[in-house]
């Protein structure tokens, strides 16, 4: 299954083709800053607010350790470690990303806060109570086994350590319109509902903080998407979800779109503490 997963998202040649989008867009791919990348680095619903938001309602301090699980191309774990000022470590089970992600932070200056891993977050493999904090932003809907994947975040926590949630969960209707961003095949799409979740956190020993359904944001952020991918169908520009996912990548606005409308999927947002 990780196999499978990892060719939904892998791209051959993807540093090279990020690097060569940067160019076409006037950009020096060797000096970065991070406002260059947004368009595709920050690549879940609500963009770059929606991480700095996140962050301050956890009540993320400097110096935090952070573990960013499933960091893609690790747009989260820059914009962590630029606001935080603290250690990152990022974890993605493709390894283009992580080649991408190494090539991007050593190019916006942040090389020296952020460690990237290939590697399954289900069993990182990591020692036990390292980090203050999992983040965890549109990660799950790839994880089938999310008990063991809560029991690893609570055992690399240290006691009282936080978990960030921000996923997509089942709506109340389905089956979900494809392609989306984690999956073009039903096969790799593994949505449960939030009842289903919070109670394999609590059996993981979490207790919740904070929680917050954010739907009705992420249709608006969605809806967004989908006119400016119209638009650059029209006006084709070198940088947008494209360079990351292909053929796929200007078709998630209207899926996405269509799947919130039509209660397919949820967005939401939780804060947890690890019990002690």
């Amino acid at each position: 299954m990780e196999k499978t997963i990892a060719a939904h998202y892998g791209s051959e040649n993807l540093k090279q083709k990020i690097i060569a989008a940067l160019e076409d867009a006037g950009k020096n791919p060797d000096h970065l800053a991070l406002q260059d990348l947004s368009v595709i680095d920050q690549l879940h619903t609500g963009g770059h607010r929606a991480t700095l938001a996140l962050a301050e309602k956890a009540g993320l301090g400097e110096k935090n350790r952070i573990f960013d699980a499933g960091c893609g191309i690790g747009g989260s774990s820059r914009l962590l470690a630029q606001t935080l000022n603290g250690p990152v470590t990022g974890m993605d089970l493709v390894d283009e990303f992580i080649d991408a992600a190494l090539f991007l932070t050593k190019s916006t200056g942040f090389e020296s806060r952020i460690n990237f891993l290939t590697g399954d977050i289900c069993h990182t493999g990591l020692e036990a109570g390292i980090f203050d904090c999992v983040w965890c932003q549109h990660t799950m809907m790839n994880i089938k086994d999310k008990k063991t994947a809560f029991n690893e975040f609570k055992r690399i926590l240290a006691p009282k350590g936080t978990l960030v949630l921000h996923e997509v969960v089942k709506g109340d209707n389905g089956p979900i319109h494809l392609p989306v961003p984690w999956a073009d095949d039903p096969a790799i799409s593994f949505l449960d509902d939030w009842d289903t979740i919070k109670e394999q956190l609590n059996q993981a020993g979490f207790t919740p903080l904070f929680h917050q359904d954010l739907t009705d944001q992420a249709m608006v952020w969605w809806q967004k998407v989908k006119a400016a991918g119209q638009k650059a169908a029209e006006t084709p520009r070198p940088l947008g979800p494209h360079v990351i996912f292909g053929k796929n990548g200007p078709l998630f606005g209207t899926t996405m779109d269509a799947n919130l409308q039509e209660n397919r999927i949820k967005v939401v947002e939780a804060v947890f503490t690890a019990k002690a």
